[in-house]
């Protein structure tokens, strides 16, 4: 992008040589400076004559923040005095600080300011009732600077110690929820350096000035390193400021550059050379901005982008700079109307109930926004007292629709089992017990490693990605790849490499049509399976041969996975009655060409979502839901006789039990009867990097809530290199509160199967039995093994032996439980009888 040397706006002396502050009104309509002197001036906007006056203010003023009615000043002497706009004159004090004030704030709503002073605290205080004090203190070092975000729920410290530190401000209490590492520089409270951290307009991010003089923007999402502003600035960044519309950004150094960069792509697009400048305000609606210097000068330049880039300043709301934009993958995972060509004539699709209305009525009838006034304050209309919209409506111009909302399916987005989203410049591809796939975004291209838990077998490789790979697949064969289609019409790719091949020629591409993009995709022993936009499902072999396209009934399509000869596909079907839409799966095998389920419901609470499925290591299908539940598929090899079983409610571990320990679960495998996840704490969705370790859970059916009172504890196996590696997981809390006599007494009134001596035995009993289901099942349905058929004998041998201890409880208690003593004999695996006649 081209850069221009703007002209220059003439200086204003407006304060004595000093550190000068200014700031517009929220409304644009006045000017307000302070500076070394006690005096704080009011320019009005567009009136060129002399300002208006504020004497006998407070000497040595270092922070300013205004609103539409006041100001707030903090001066050296550590007083915080608020100024009306109204008046122009002095109002009260607000706080006083026993050290000097270093930046000073007001909440997006008006109603607090935040205050920053070399003292270890930073202060809250009413700016209507200034007896109403908060104090954040977590961070523990002086403050250099301070920002609220847009919706002014977050409040992010700039401290000398280098960190930024965000504290919510939702809850009666600031909590300290991030420290922000990496980004500012060591800076002393009174140095020139600015580390401010400037909330971009949208509030998904901020930019922070880096000691290497350049400018790193951090998301909110994750607080990870996104877009770079970099090559600008010679010397220490001293000020900066984001335009209103968040597509500019001005920045000010001891190079005695001021510079305009372009947000969308980080580059410069107006220059001025001004030496000393300490602080750069924008006018909210026009090109105007205003900068002052050291020296106590003002300078209001009009006309302050240059005219052709002035364009940018008329959009709406852009986005903040991301590596890779959430919104933006959001929106490549819908369902695209137009796949491929023009859009063919159909009939005129009938969006909402308002459609046959406006056909019923009268022309005009449905465009009466005033035809129910809420007059008595009693809620008839919707966001009756929303005067603006909302802060995301104008990003990427997605504008809420005035008809129908009510009645737009909700539909379970397309997710890629195993895989995490952008997370900075990095993500994963896949994570499962065989290895882990990650990608680093260079810019101009991307580098992939595939690393392996196993060394003996397979070596972990890397490499240059041209293609930009968004997703993959990893199992004992090979790897699988796909990108998505590039925006010079590059269609998208799917890319296997075999692990090893008797052939020369080891790996192979195939493009899908032009316009198709992977949704998800899975890898098995037999077969490549691809989910796309278009709404088809391709099927090759594990050389690139296509076998099957079709269309499933169920649409958009959300996920796959596979397993040998067999593929289960997911997708949404009809809309339920609270909107959302029902989730169905297909599972059939490819070999045979048989369906063994076909679009039926996977079984989910309303409201939940599926969060990854996947084929257990003896091939059952599983699936992981947003409540913690882990659930597997029975009988699923017989045409509707399929059901979802519980296998474990990760809110029922005993480790949460006590209720003082957050953390959630990132599903990785089912395999040896045990569920191997990632442990994410801090309210994580997702892993990141490092590599976490892996965890692995005992299956528990949900059968009771009551809290075993023998301490539990995971093991997480760490698996590096060559070796395994066993690290003790964390002692769990017990909440042993309660005396033995009331343990006793809601032991003896709870059901006898759910006690603690028989809880573990009808659990035994319940898996035992779903296990043995699930391999019976498998038996019928191929070629049993003898080693299969012994298996079988061993689960039955183990249910009759738990059934064995559970009679042995009952028989205990005596008479009293006679009757289900012999309902536990008649569960028996007996095919003779004698067990019967016995009891």
């Amino acid at each position: 992008m081209t850069t221009l040397i703007a002209s220059r706006p003439r200086s204003r002396p407006a304060h004595p040589p000093g550190a000068t502050y200014c700031a517009y009104t929220p409304d644009g309509t006045r000017l307000v400076t302070v500076g070394s002197n006690n005096t704080t001036r009011l320019y009005k906007t567009g009136y060129e004559g002399e300002p208006t006056n504020i004497d006998d203010c407070q000497e040595q003023n270092l922070a300013l923040a205004t609103s539409n009615n006041y100001f707030v000043a903090g001066s050296e002497d550590g007083t915080v005095s608020l100024y009306s706009l109204d008046t122009n004159a002095f109002d009260r004090f607000l706080l006083r600080t026993s050290l000097p004030v270093r930046d000073v704030a007001i909440s997006p709503d008006h109603q607090w300011c935040a205050v920053a002073s070399d003292e270890l605290t930073v202060r809250l205080v009413g700016v209507h009732d200034n007896t109403q004090l908060r104090t954040l203190k977590e961070h523990g070092k002086p403050t250099k600077h301070l920002t609220f975000d847009p919706k002014g729920s977050l409040l992010a410290l700039s401290c000398t110690d280098g960190v930024i530190y965000i504290y919510s401000l939702t809850a009666e209490h600031p909590e300290l929820i991030r420290k922000v590492d990496g980004v500012i520089g060591r800076l002393e409270t009174e140095s020139e350096a600015s580390s401010r951290a400037v909330w971009h307009p949208d509030g998904r991010a901020f930019a922070a000035p880096t000691p290497t003089r350049d400018i790193q923007v951090i998301s909110k999402n994750d607080w990870e390193k996104q877009r770079v502003f970099k090559n600008g600035h010679d010397g220490d960044i001293t000020a900066l400021s984001w335009s209103p519309n968040g597509a500019l950004l001005a920045s000010a150094g001891k190079d005695k550059k001021l510079l305009i960069w372009s947000t969308k792509d980080q580059s410069v697009i107006a220059r001025y050379e001004y030496p000393n400048v300490t602080d750069i305000c924008w006018h909210p609606t026009k090109n105007l901005a205003s900068f002052t210097t050291s020296d106590g000068e003002l300078y209001i330049s009009p006309d302050f982008v240059p005219e052709q880039f002035a364009s940018l300043l008329r959009l709406p709301k852009q986005p903040a700079p991301f590596i890779h934009d959430p919104l933006t993958e959001l929106s490549n995972n819908t369902r695209r109307l137009e796949v491929s060509g023009p859009k063919p004539d159909a009939r005129p699709r009938r969006d909402s109930v308002d459609a046959d209305l406006d056909d019923l009525l009268d022309e005009n009838y449905g465009d009466d926004d005033d035809f129910v006034v809420d007059d008595d304050g009693a809620g008839y209309t919707l966001n009756a007292g929303r005067k603006r919209p909302a802060e995301d409506d104008a990003i990427y111009e997605s504008h809420p629709t005035k008809r129908g909302n009510f009645v737009q399916p909700q539909h379970h987005p397309s997710f890629q089992p195993g895989s995490t989203p952008w997370r900075g410049n990095r993500k994963y591809l896949c994570l499962n017990l065989i290895g882990f796939v990650w990608t680093v975004d260079q810019d101009s291209h991307n580098t992939v490693t595939v690393e392996f838990y196993d060394h003996e077998f397979h070596r972990d490789f890397h490499f240059t990605d041209t293609f930009l790979y968004d997703k993959a697949c990893l199992n004992d064969k090979g790897s699988l790849f796909s990108c998505p289609p590039k925006e010079d019409g590059s269609p998208a790719v799917v890319f296997y490499r075999p692990h090893e091949t008797w052939t020369q020629r080891n790996d192979w591409r195939i493009q899908l049509p032009k316009g198709e993009a992977v949704l998800a995709m899975s890898l098995s022993d037999s077969y490549i399976t691809v989910t796309t936009t278009g709404n088809y499902v391709r099927i090759y072999t594990l050389f690139g041969v296509p076998v099957r396209v079709y269309r499933p009934k169920s649409t958009p399509i959300v996920t796959c996975a596979s397993w040998r000869d067999y593929v289960l596909t997911m997708g949404n079907g009809p809309v339920g009655a609270d909107g959302m839409s029902r989730l169905l799966y297909t599972i059939e095998n490819i070999k045979r060409d048989e369906v063994c389920q076909n679009e039926d419901t996977v079984a989910l609470p309303e409201g939940a979502t599926v969060k990854s499925v996947f084929f257990s290591d003896n091939g059952d299908p599983c699936i992981y839901d947003s409540t913690g539940t882990l659930l597997t598929l029975l009988h699923w090899r017989r045409p509707s006789r399929a059901v979802w079983v519980p296998l474990l409610d990760t809110r029922l571990l005993p480790r949460l039990a006590s209720g003082r320990k957050k953390e959630s679960y990132f599903p990785i495998a089912v395999a040896d009867n045990k569920f191997h996840c990632i442990i994410l704490k801090g309210g994580d969705q997702y892993p990141y990097f490092p590599r976490p370790l892996l965890s692995e859970f005992d299956f528990a059916v949900p059968l009771t809530s009551a809290k075993p009172k023998k301490k539990s504890s995971s093991k997480k196996k760490q698996r590096s290199g060559d070796d395994l590696m066993d690290v003790d997981g964390e002692e769990e809390d017990s909440d042993s509160t309660a005396s033995e006599a009331d343990e006793s007494d809601s032991e003896n009134n709870a059901d006898p199967l759910t006690t603690k001596e028989s809880l573990p035995l009808t659990q035994s009993f319940l898996l035992s039995s779903l296990r043995a289901a699930q391999l019976s099942d498998q038996l019928e349905s191929s070629r049993s093994t003898a080693s299969q058929r012994a298996a079988l004998a061993r689960l039955e041998l183990d249910i009759d032996k738990t059934l064995l201890q559970l009679l042995a409880i009952e028989c205990r208690e005596g008479e009293d439980r006679g009757m289900r003593a012999l309902e536990v004999v008649r569960l028996m695996k007996d095919r003779t009888g004698r067990m019967i006649e016995a009891a």
